[in-house]
């Protein structure tokens, strides 16, 4: 098992030259929610990866142990898959030492931005500061977890994008 550390934001905008970056297409859906058990599809530069994952309790830092599958195992599993099936963008946006991965969900979770920094230790994600385009830190409120919107859908409106006037 490895420790997953990370922390997640919403955002106030959209980071300059979003479209410079690479994007991540990523499906995936959970078998069981607590424990999440989860199957990913994500495609990067033309290549799938299918994997199943298992995520302990916790927020800010969880156990986490990643399992490769194949393409028809994915497909098989995510048939029993409950709640929503999340689809979104993702954006890897280097910052620093750092990555930013910025979701753009997509289907039942439209309008949804989340921003996800991944860290090698508490103590370095307790200290990162983001960058300006970052808002509220959601990390403790467990509302933008992909488990939670997978079950409960939608977050309140005042978590979606704000809209340009």
């Amino acid at each position: 098992m490895a420790l997953e550390i990370e922390r997640k934001w919403r955002i106030r905008r959209l980071p300059e030259r979003l479209l410079e970056y690479p994007i991540k297409e990523i499906e995936q859906g959970y078998l069981n929610f607590s424990p999440a058990i989860r199957v990913r599809r994500s495609r990067l530069d033309g290549k799938e990866h299918y994997s199943m994952s298992y995520k302990g309790s916790g927020l800010l830092s969880h156990e986490e142990v990643n399992l490769p599958l194949d393409r028809e195992s994915y497909h098989s599993l995510l048939k029993k898959a409950e709640g929503i099936i999340i689809r979104k963008r993702r954006s890897l946006i280097p910052f620093g030492e750092y990555r930013i991965e910025l979701d753009r969900f997509l289907g039942e979770l439209e309008g949804l931005w989340i921003a996800e920094v991944e860290f090698p230790s508490v103590e370095e994600a307790r200290r990162f500061q983001g960058p300006d385009w970052f808002s509220e830190d959601v990390t403790e409120s467990g509302e933008y977890a992909n488990s939670r919107l997978a079950r409960l859908g939608r977050p309140p409106a005042s978590a979606l994008f704000p809209q340009e006037s």
